[in-house]
């Protein structure tokens, strides 16, 4: 009831501030072009996917001279639930309850005609989670670090660390309109390390080609294999679409000579997603994102023989709507409607049946309200699971539903 109160006191002053503000602001045009991520920006431009906006991009940009510039972030949130003992969804980040701290993310960014390079550092529980694939030296503060060459005015060779190109949430939060993430999102890939050309093509075509370390092994290469990424896209001054997609082994074959190897291994891996989001009145903006990963039989040790194991595929696939609403310069509402669905095992974010299976909805209603470069960000949810997954209040009993309220706040600089 504690918490359960805070939230309720949290919530009336938000809105009593959000009121008054309102009240003094005239609606505007949501703008149709990205956010520029080295600027704090005021008015509530429509959602980035992390098609276009995974890593700073200062190659996009054309400098007369070389700049170095400095930018960032830091959050912090109040997390509850109701009625029920489980803390918060399966999906990561604002998943501790109470008041919480995010992260703080400090970028620099170097821009000359034909080279430069990002360096983005977190430091924080949400930074931590976000670089959770470190698992070999453990270093835990490095979210991007690449250098790029521009070869034309077509082409961009980057090498290095950096954000994944595939789906519409990403880790930083001052590009997520939601505080709390997808399940798309959570299970898909954060980070690769690899080789990756962009090609910026005539007529609003956009495209990447890339060859990676496997997926959130960000550091060296530990087992051998790599995996192939790519994308193309369309963009207009109304929104844009973005194919993308992932193929490769993530933790190499079994080798009776690798001490490592722990008697089993995944097979290939192949995800293909889909990102999109358009501005269709001056107000009123509607994002799209479906993914679909499939992991083939693995491989384990029969006696002194590496043999497939008898297993059949398995993998998930989600859909998400981002519907958003702009009133003014200062204030949003979005919702996130999102079904996610775990087949044969392979990962357990939510309760799933005697076959492995199971699925979820979210359903995710925020507010955003903007003061200078703050942005404050209530946020209701809902899950509902296809099987008993969340823990009920003072007992033993499961439920398929649980509710959450967050109550965030984000200073961009």
């Amino acid at each position: 009831m504690k918490s359960q109160t805070i939230c309720i006191y949290l919530l009336l002053i938000f809105l009593s501030v959000a009121q008054y503000s309102f009240a003094q602001q005239e609606p505007v045009i949501a703008s149709a072009q990205p956010k520029a991520e080295n600027k704090t920006v005021v008015t509530i431009a429509p959602e980035t996917p992390a098609a276009t906006t995974a890593e700073e991009t200062p190659e996009e940009k054309e400098e007369e001279e070389p700049k170095l510039t400095f930018s960032g972030s830091l959050d912090t949130y109040f997390h509850t639930s109701f009625g029920s003992e489980s803390d918060a969804p399966g999906t990561s980040f604002a998943n501790l309850p109470g008041f919480g701290l995010g992260m703080v993310n400090l970028i620099g960014s170097y821009a000359g005609p034909k080279a430069g390079f990002t360096a983005d550092l977190v430091f924080g529980p949400r930074g931590r989670d976000a670089v959770f694939g470190d698992t070999y030296t453990k270093q835990g503060i490095i979210n991007q670090m690449f250098v790029f060459y521009k070869i034309s005015d077509a082409v961009t060779i980057n090498m290095g660390q950096f954000n994944t190109f595939l789906g519409y949430e990403v880790i930083s939060p001052t590009v997520n309109f939601h505080y709390s993430t997808s399940y798309m999102f959570s299970w898909g890939p954060f980070n690769h390390t690899g080789i990756r050309a962009d090609f910026n093509l005539k007529k609003g075509l956009v495209a990447k080609l890339a060859i990676m370390n496997p997926t959130d092994i960000v550091e060296f290469n530990a087992v051998d294999t790599y995996t192939l990424g790519g994308q193309i896209g369309y963009t207009n001054e109304k929104g844009g679409i973005w194919f993308n997609f992932l193929a490769g082994d993530q933790d190499g074959n079994l080798s009776h000579t690798d001490p490592n190897d722990d008697g089993y291994s995944e097979g290939m891996t192949l995800q293909g997603d889909i990102t999109t989001g358009w501005n269709l009145t001056n107000s009123f903006y509607l994002g799209l994102n479906t993914t679909y990963r499939t992991v083939s039989k693995g491989q384990t040790f029969e006696g002194d023989d590496v043999v497939d194991v008898n297993e059949s595929s398995k993998g998930f696939m989600g859909v998400a709507l981002y519907p958003k609403l702009t009133f003014s310069e200062t204030f949003a509402l979005g919702l996130r409607a999102e079904y996610f669905k775990v087949t044969n095992d392979y990962i357990t974010p939510i309760g799933l049946n005697e076959d492995g299976d199971g699925g979820v909805v979210d359903l995710t209603l925020t507010a955003n309200y903007k003061v200078g470069g703050l942005t404050i960000i209530p946020e209701f949810r809902i899950d509902s699971t296809s099987e008993d997954s969340y823990q009920k209040k003072d007992s033993d009993a499961y439920s398929k539903t649980l509710s959450t309220f967050t109550l965030a706040a984000v200073y961009k600089f």
